[in-house]
């Protein structure tokens, strides 16, 4: 005699129909878990897009995760690397995951204060910024620390931080003038000017080559308002 298989959803069942609670309480029950949790949520993104002046929030530091507190010169490396914005949440144009809503549910309960302060890195173009990748949301601690609180989005190209390299201050982008005009030079065919090529010619054409590039550069660079990384890391206009 074969003994019939347990069917875990009827016992399930059995278990809730045995309690006093009606079905009616419960969905009222649940209905007000989430009803509060739909609150709570508003609440916090209402914080994210708010201005606000907090400096920073009182947490408890043994609960805080020490791998995810940075001070604001270690961002400010991150952002002039790779050309990066940290500015508060209010000008993030980007959508705030629910995940991250949870996280900081979570966390204010965990340290029983209410988060009213963000801060945000992400490429310029996750900003309304005034005049006008990867998100990273942090809260402040103080004294310049800053507390990691969600990243989400996929990973920044892998060759963003060389292709930045250049925007990081005069000399890397006149450096890199000047291997282009060079390499631009090799590359022009002998007898192309003359019918002898001679190294008086050759720097003739570099000098030429880059003061082409160089125009163009700087007509881009004033033309569409554009500066170097360490001074739009954490500014919140468009032109600069």
């Amino acid at each position: 005699m074969f003994l019939p298989k347990t069917n875990i959803e009827q016992k399930l069942s059995k278990v809730r129909n045995s309690k006093v609670l009606s079905d009616e309480a419960r969905m009222k029950e649940v209905y007000d878990i989430l009803s509060n949790l739909d609150q709570e949520f508003d609440r916090i993104e209402r914080n994210i897009s708010s201005t606000n002046n907090t400096i920073y929030h009182n947490f408890n530091l043994d609960l805080l995760e020490s791998s995810k507190i940075y001070h604001i010169e270690e961002i400010k490396q991150i952002c002039i690397d790779y050309r990066l914005r940290f500015l508060d949440t209010k000008y993030f144009k980007g959508t705030i995951p629910a995940e991250a809503l949870s996280k900081i549910k979570r966390l204010e309960k965990e340290h029983d204060l209410e988060i009213k302060a963000f801060k945000i890195i992400a490429p310029s173009k996750l900003f309304k910024l005034e005049d006008k990748d990867d998100p990273l949301l942090f809260a402040p601690i103080g004294n310049g620390y800053y507390y990691l609180i969600h990243q989400w989005g996929n990973d920044l190209h892998p060759l963003r931080k060389l292709l930045m390299w250049p925007f990081k201050s005069i000399v890397n982008l006149a450096f890199l003038v000047l291997l282009i005009s060079f390499v631009t030079t090799i590359l022009i065919p002998d007898g192309l000017f003359s019918k002898s090529s001679s190294n008086a010619q050759f720097w003739i054409l570099f000098f030429f080559m880059f003061k082409c590039i160089a125009s163009v550069v700087i007509f881009y660079g004033f033309a569409m308002g554009k500066n170097f990384n360490p001074a739009i890391w954490n500014s919140k206009y468009f032109n600069s």
